[in-house]
């Protein structure tokens, strides 16, 4: 039996050079196809990757809690007790790492020459600074230092908008408990550099308890944002504290910004027919090879038949030669595949698509992730359906009649 098992290996490999040229095109279509599915998958979970890492950086956090109302409506009105029973115990979950209690609602600003509608954020410094992306981003002057800091911190495409620089004053404007206009001037002590540009345009930082003495609030917050300790607890979270208390909504970043959701949705319907697209290109080749090596040796299967071999034999024997090839395509792909991984390092500048980049709030550095799912997916679909098609030639092979394939010219 291991005898009979060795000369059929043999036999395959041998007959799978016996014509070279058309073995390596078909080899190098396996390889170009292993590769592609794999470093395209690595490129599309990067974006993935660097737009969940963006939109938590850029304030979203990983879970944030609200009003019931504050989505629907974000005023004033619509602010909870970030000091209450529930949410002091929500807090206390040791899943938590990190969070940042806010005060965040629509603001005017106004330099000396110029205004502009943005979202005004009242923060705690030493909170903020460890949850977003604010406490590395100041680029000129300083961050705020303490809840009763009198600057504010605006972003540099804002301090262009607005012809403003550091030290200047500004007016701040937005509606206080009483639904009445309420101002005050704050001077500029940071400016901060982000990733992305409608990021610096429409967010400024001012201290919380001057957020709190402007718009006449005491012991409210617009929203609380959570860091976890691994992202995998999320759901677990947001479904624990779901119906946790009526007067405050539990929410992971995706209810948060769907857009995002959408988007990995959209990532991965596109690697799927992205696999289909590869594989059906492998299998047509596949198919071929093997068909026209199964037509020039019909005489030689014919002969084999009228010897006495087994048409399972054939049909094994051709089927092995697509196995190896395919065995040896996932083997050369593969290394091919990490070391062009390994090659890219941190990741790919597509800053030559920058607007592009920007509307999908995503910064100009993709980096390639390869996960061990997307590997097992990749290697699997070419080896499975591969084998798959490897049949149909066999098949062919297994149910010639020997008469007729020894007499045929």
């Amino acid at each position: 039996m291991i005898n009979s098992i060795r000369l059929i290996f043999a036999l395959s490999w041998r007959n799978l050079w016996r014509n070279k040229r058309r073995t390596l095109i078909i080899l190098f279509a396996i390889i170009l196809g292993v590769w592609a599915m794999i470093v395209t998958a690595a490129f599309m979970r990067g974006m993935v990757f660097q737009m969940l890492e963006d939109t938590v950086d850029n304030l979203a956090g990983h879970v944030q809690i609200h009003h019931p109302q504050y989505l629907d409506d974000p005023v004033i009105d619509n602010s909870f007790n970030p000091q209450s029973a529930a949410v002091s115990k929500l807090l206390q979950d040791p899943r938590i790492a990190l969070s940042s209690t806010r005060i965040r609602l629509a603001a005017v600003i106004v330099s000396e020459r110029e205004s502009s509608g943005i979202t005004m954020l009242g923060i705690d410094p030493a909170q903020e600074s460890k949850v977003s992306f604010i406490g590395r981003s100041v680029v000129e002057g300083r961050f705020l230092d303490s809840t009763s800091d009198n600057g504010i911190v605006i972003g540099k495409a804002l301090a262009d908008k607005l012809q403003t620089r550091l030290g200047k004053r500004i007016v701040l404007m937005s509606q206080d408990i009483n639904n009445e206009i309420a101002d005050r001037g704050f001077r500029i002590v940071g400016i901060f550099d982000a990733p992305l540009d409608p990021t610096e345009k429409s967010f400024i930082f001012i201290a919380k308890d001057n957020a709190e003495k402007m718009l006449g609030l005491k012991n409210k917050a617009s929203e609380i944002v959570l860091r976890l300790h691994n992202t995998d607890m999320v759901n677990s979270l947001v479904n624990d504290y779901a119906q946790f208390d009526k007067n405050i909504d539990v929410m992971s970043w995706l209810k948060a910004e769907p857009y995002l959701e959408m988007m990995i949705e959209l990532m991965d319907s596109s690697m799927f027919i992205w696999y289909l697209i590869v594989f059906l290109a492998m299998a047509f080749g596949i198919i071929n090879t093997l068909l026209m090596a199964v037509f020039e040796r019909t005489r030689e299967f014919g002969l084999f038949q009228a010897l006495g071999q087994k048409p399972g034999f054939i049909l094994f024997q051709v089927w092995l030669e697509a196995v190896l090839m395919i065995i040896v395509g996932l083997v050369i792909g593969n290394i091919l595949s990490w070391l062009s991984v390994l090659a890219t390092g941190d990741g790919i500048d597509v800053s030559v698509f920058a607007r592009g980049m920007e509307m999908l709030n995503m910064s100009n550095i993709i980096p390639f992730v390869i996960t061990f799912d997307d590997l097992i997916v990749a290697n699997l679909t070419v080896a499975i359906l591969g084998m798959l098609t490897g049949l149909y030639p066999a098949w062919r092979a297994s149910r010639l009649v020997p008469a007729h394939a020894i007499t045929r010219i």
